[in-house]
């Protein structure tokens, strides 16, 4: 509850989560990825929470700047004390759980970066894809950076078609959850660009409500309803006004909006519609 009140002065202002290692050093190629990307991200108005560690976690803070940060503290007997970016900042949030925490992240992140890292990062990375994939968590950016020449995510993404998806565990869409990138410029691109013309969703009744930053042309509609009918249990994808669910909540009212009756089942193929209502 502490946490939720902390949040509520910034409601308006999209937040990026940045998930990494707590060992890996400023001068790592990693560490300055990831404090370039935080200090591109803020520039975009975003602000950026990490788990106010050292390492990646510091390195996102410094990029942000503290005005730009949360801290996502874990309380650990050898990891106890928040970076100084963010030691002392009313936007540090310590938590004895490891579950409490995890729910903030999804919760209050617009966005999602991942740098290397060890057990913790692969738990959040999986656990964030596992209630994306299914609709637990709405759809939103995830991007894997690897610095240039690194390896790390490379090698995941292979295991993860390898042995994944090859063996039929997760659906060929699956993978397309996440986005794969050396580069911060393009990170900072996909994860703003998720939000070009996609504002938002939710559901009213037996539809799905995609609200949008601006209106579809006809064309453009016409296609999404082509391309997109296998994930709608009937009819297809079609303008519609506010919904009075909507109005009584005063969610989004002003904004244009596109409806289907989605199968509550193909979330992946549901991130791929947004990312074709982008394409416009």
């Amino acid at each position: 509850r502490y946490a939720f009140h902390v949040f509520a002065p910034y409601r308006e202002v999209r937040k990026c989560t940045i998930f990494g290692s707590a060992r890996i050093r400023r001068g790592d190629p990693a560490w300055e990825c990831a404090r370039a990307f935080a200090a591109a991200i803020a520039e975009e108005g975003w602000m950026v929470i990490t788990g106010a560690g050292p390492g990646i976690m510091e390195a996102g803070h410094e990029g942000a700047g503290a005005e730009n940060s949360f801290g996502v503290n874990i309380v650990l007997p050898f990891e106890a004390d928040a970076n100084p970016v963010i030691a002392g900042d009313p936007k540090l949030i310590n938590f004895r759980y490891f579950f409490t925490r995890k729910l903030v992240f999804m919760k209050e992140s617009a966005g999602f970066v991942l740098l290397p890292g060890g057990f913790g990062t692969l738990d959040e990375c999986f656990e964030l894809l596992t209630l994306m994939q299914t609709g637990k968590t709405p759809p939103a950016p995830v991007v894997l950076i690897d610095p240039p020449g690194g390896t790390y995510w490379h090698r995941w993404l292979d295991f993860v078609r390898t042995e994944l998806e090859g063996h039929g565990l997760i659906s060929p869409d699956d993978t397309g959850l996440v986005t794969l990138t050396d580069s911060v410029d393009e990170a900072v691109a996909v994860v703003c660009g998720f939000y070009r013309i996609y504002h938002s969703m939710r559901f009213v009744g037996s539809r799905l409500v995609i609200r949008l930053r601006r209106a579809l042309s006809d064309e453009h509609l016409a296609r999404l309803d082509r391309d997109f009918r296998d994930i709608c249990e009937k009819g297809g994808i079609e303008r519609i006004d506010t919904t009075e669910a909507e109005r009584r909540d005063d969610d989004e009212v002003h904004l244009p909006r596109i409806a289907l009756r989605f199968d509550r089942h193909h979330w992946a193929r549901l991130r791929r519609l947004i990312d074709a209502i982008n394409e416009a």
